[in-house]
């Protein structure tokens, strides 16, 4: 003997009732009956608006669990970037200048080459941002911690500061990880002027300070401190970085740019990073935070989202 239980309600996608798909037979004694041998199907509907709410909460657990994982493997890969560059600082393999400037143009530049590891549904893109912009703010909190002598990690200030004083930290590096969290709160992936603003931060202004540490023996007449080679470089590489990087985001569907308009507009943005990381405001205003800004307006006036 058996008892026939029935669900019966309406798929959450089709809206269709799916009553034969749920139905599931139980063995039960006869004993229960008391001598009667007669099988009583018993069909119990499920609240269609209950069913949903099941499903839905259990699609949410999925998510915020996916963007979880997705939060500490970029964590990892960051952690994991410093301690690389730090060792073979150690090991004498590359000058810590050298090292330092690494570490400011990969970072930036792997943060948001991760960004499409968090989910891509745009009504869930509100919270992987969020997900997302935890990244930069553990790294951020490092830098206060250790800026403030309240620890000390030999290997990130090393890493990151020019003299090794721990005090560093708490100017440029601090501010080029609240840049990556603003970008990633305000613009994400939704918007290239993000994408662009980093671009030009790490692999612009990074590069500038390579090239023209090594090849700027010809100062810019305004600016003693910068280089006509270290802004050539700025130019080019903020360019080049930034159409890689809104050419990847396209491929993957976020953008649908023309491109003979994307690269007069990304050029002009260039143009304008360029010319601010030239100036000489260094001492009052830091180019971590001066290049992205003015990237952001510029770019943001270029493409209007």
């Amino acid at each position: 003997m058996s008892l026939s239980l029935s669900l019966l309600s309406r798929h959450p996608i089709s809206g269709r009732h799916v009553g034969s798909a749920a139905t599931h037979v139980f063995p039960i004694s006869p004993r229960v009956f008391r001598g009667s041998m007669s099988v009583w199907p018993v069909r119990v509907s499920l609240d269609p608006h209950t069913l949903r709410f099941r499903v839905s909460a259990a699609a949410r657990v999925g998510h915020l669990l996916h963007d979880a994982g997705a939060t500490a493997a970029v964590l990892v890969g960051a952690y994991g970037l410093v301690l690389s560059f730090d060792n073979l600082s150690q090991r004498k393999l590359i000058q810590q200048s050298l090292s330092r400037k690494l570490v400011h143009i990969l970072s930036g530049l792997l943060f948001m080459v991760s960004w499409p590891i968090f989910r891509f549904p745009s009504r869930a893109s509100t919270e992987a941002r969020y997900f997302a912009a935890l990244v930069p703010l553990v790294n951020c909190l490092r830098l206060v911690i250790n800026g403030l002598s309240l620890v000390k990690d030999d290997g990130l200030i090393k890493s990151v500061t020019r003299e090794g004083n721990p005090k560093e930290l708490l100017r440029g590096p601090l501010y080029y990880v609240l840049m990556l969290i603003l970008s990633a709160l305000v613009f994400w992936r939704d918007s290239p002027v993000g994408v662009i603003s980093l671009s030009m931060m790490c692999g612009g202004d990074g590069v500038a300070d390579v090239i023209g540490r090594r090849f700027g023996s010809m100062k810019i007449f305004y600016n003693e401190k910068k280089s006509w080679a270290g802004s050539i470089s700025m130019f080019v590489f903020g360019f080049l970085v930034s159409i890689g990087m809104l050419y990847f985001y396209s491929i993957l569907g976020y953008y649908q740019l023309d491109l003979i308009e994307t690269l007069q507009r990304v050029a002009l943005v260039s143009l304008v990073a360029t010319v601010v990381e030239s100036l000489p405001i260094t001492e009052v205003v830091d180019d971590n935070i001066s290049v992205p800004l003015a990237s952001m307006v510029a770019a943001y006036l270029s493409f209007g989202y």
